[in-house]
């Protein structure tokens, strides 16, 4: 995968920012081995490392572009262009008669850059949906920038103090949310957000943002034709350039959409790499291999061990630059790894389709509790609401208590809702944190956050607003790096059809009772492939990709002594509560082993994270 990084307004001579931008580059190709492409003067570089199919350099009157990922424009005389130009050639010149306005019109997976060294001049983009990275920290007199902040750091102005906002954050979101980062002073861009600097300004713009046209109306076969079409364009875009493709495959509806979407855009068997789990409750492979045998796909089957896990973690450690909480990240990584050695050098990813169709459960349960509100509110506030929170608090029955809860949880307003059952809420951030961590830091700062998010969203529908959130939390923030980052470790490309701007598009205008009709999630996307997938992938039960660490926790002593030399040696950092973290291992994780064993492996990873950077 690799990535992109550099500076303007740094350098005392060429064969110094040689040497530097050299050690920078090295972390970016430091696991795939990508070949890179680097331009220097005395002030200023930019470096981009890729594979072939995603690196696109342009050199021309002092102005270097550097393109890294899948990108086009939505202009066909311009796309015209790019089979004689390259596309990062045709980029500079639009952008000689556009400037920054020419991000408009670029599509695709993709992370942009421009430097002028004669004008002391960068502009930097991310796609609309933040499919990669993109950080960045103001100089004294310039601007440094890159994918990595592993790379960002060899720079000899990168500013490396931690910030325990951060810390804080990694453990409220089990990630460090965009736009912050780990470190005080690098910033991390938002979907479709871009960068200008110029002679000492910087300017910090949105280009894109989520316009739900909730009114638009069309014949479900209309849209069923459109979906279909969307689907083959998507597929075909992702896929340009490459000769060996596979995809994840899950069992659930994206992945198998994926599959059976690329055999019909190939004309030939799909290669498909499905993980599994000797764990009741994990194992979905029985409906990977339906999936694979309806579709007829070349299919490969791995299963993960404690063991894997143990011997990964450290590698997972290592590829993320910052702290990263998903645990899940372990089973993409030997999914990837299985597909490079059967000779994959693009992994097709089903991410995207739950948040653009509806597709979480939580999607469906707020929307049960948004019943709650139809209520009229004298009704609800005077009477029902501090009936059920006093009288039936406590109660032994049942049902009675089943009342309590939902109206209890009803009774939080979104967005703050669907944080009821996160863990440092549930812990209490007083008793996980030591008293001078906290003096130094915001406890309000994730609850504003999610807030933001939430309510900037232009929709007047639950259903709608919750996915605008999840396009940043689940996807830019969560998803997309944990399966980025793990082929990364295993040397292969990946690309995410589902969110091709095109299908996003459609998304936005596609009407909200088509993506949750009551509780019936994602009804539009089931109905117009029910002649497609398997009928056991459209009716089973919605099932993450999850890994069974508390479970094996329990059972493992490989993974108990992993796990107990990094929380020992985490204590010495100050920042947790000693009794907490004893009593994790002690008494919460035998409690309730899989939800209790999340925050075990929080703790671990940053504790990984903090031994990968003083090496």
């Amino acid at each position: 995968m690799s990535g992109v990084c550099g500076w303007v307004g740094y350098g005392q001579s060429v064969v110094e920012n040689q040497q530097i931008s050299e050690s920078m580059a090295q972390v970016l190709t430091r696991f795939d081995h990508s070949r890179s492409q680097i331009y220097v003067d005395e002030n200023s570089s930019l470096a981009i490392a890729a594979s072939e199919q995603q690196l696109h350099y342009s050199h021309k009157n002092d102005i270097i572009v550097g393109i890294w990922g899948h990108a086009k424009f939505n202009n066909d005389e311009l796309n015209q262009l790019i089979f004689s130009q390259g596309i990062a050639g045709v980029l500079l010149d639009q952008w000689v008669n556009n400037g920054p306005n020419v991000i408009e019109s670029l599509l695709g997976e993709f992370i942009c850059c421009l430097v002028n060294a004669k004008s002391h001049e960068v502009f930097i983009a991310v796609d609309r949906m933040g499919t990669r990275p993109l950080y960045y920290q103001i100089l004294e007199n310039g601007l440094l920038f890159g994918t990595s902040l592993d790379a960002m750091m060899r720079h000899p102005l990168a500013k490396d103090e931690i910030s325990n906002q951060g810390i804080y954050d990694y453990i409220y979101f089990h990630m460090v949310p965009s736009p912050n980062t780990i470190y005080r002073e690098p910033r991390r861009l938002l979907p479709g957000e871009y960068i200008y600097y110029k002679h000492g300004t910087l300017t910090v713009e949105r280009y894109w943002n989520a316009q739900f046209r909730e009114n638009e109306v069309q014949s479900f076969s209309e849209l069923k034709q459109s979906f279909i079409s969307l689907l083959h364009t998507s597929m075909e875009d992702a896929i340009a350039g490459y000769q060996h493709v596979g995809a994840f495959l899950s069992g659930g509806t994206d992945s198998s959409t994926i599959a059976g979407m690329l055999q019909e855009v190939t004309g030939k068997p799909a290669k498909t790499f499905s993980i599994g789990f000797d764990a009741p409750g994990y194992d979905e492979m029985d409906y990977a291999r339906i999936a694979a045998r309806h579709f007829s796909t070349n299919h490969h089957e791995y299963y993960v061990t404690p063991e894997d896990v143990a011997s990964a973690i450290p590698q997972v450690a290592a590829i993320f630059d910052q702290p990263f909480g998903n645990a899940s990240a372990i089973p993409s990584f030997y999914c990837a790894q299985m597909a490079k050695k059967d000779g994959i050098d693009l992994l097709l990813g089903g991410d995207g389709g739950d948040e653009l169709f509806g597709g979480n459960v939580r999607y469906a349960k707020q929307y049960v509790f948004s019943l709650y509100e139809r209520i009229p509110s004298v009704l609800r506030e005077k009477i029902i609401t501090p009936f059920a929170l006093s009288t039936l608090a406590g109660s032994n029955i049942s049902l009675f208590r089943k009342i309590h809860s939902y109206i209890s949880q009803a009774s939080i307003p979104m967005p703050h809702r669907m944080e009821t059952y996160n863990l440092l809420i549930r812990y209490g951030y007083q008793d996980v944190f030591t008293e001078d961590f906290l003096s130094n830091i915001d406890i309000n700062e994730p609850a504003s956050q999610i807030n933001q998010t939430y309510h900037k969203a232009e929709t007047t529908t639950l259903i709608n607003r919750m996915l605008a959130y999840d396009w940043k939390y689940t996807l830019t923030d969560n998803d997309l790096p944990k399966v980025t980052k793990a082929c990364e470790l295993a040397a292969v490309d990946v690309a995410y059809p589902f969110l091709n701007n095109e299908m996003v598009s459609f998304s936005e205008r596609l009407r909200p009772e088509l993506k949750l009709k009551k509780t019936k999630l994602r009804y539009f996307f089931k109905e117009a492939l029910r002649d497609f997938l398997p009928e056991e992938i459209i009716t089973k039960q919605k099932h993450g990709f999850g890994l069974p660490f508390g479970i094996w926790l329990q059972e493992n002593k490989l993974l108990q002594a992993q796990a107990a030399d990094c929380l020992t040696d985490l204590k010495k950092r100050h920042i947790f509560r000693v009794y907490f973290i004893d009593k994790i291992l002690s008494q919460y994780l035998h409690q309730h082993a899989s939800y209790h064993g999340t925050m075990v492996w929080l703790l671990m990873m940053l504790e990984c994270w903090y031994k990968q950077r003083s090496r």
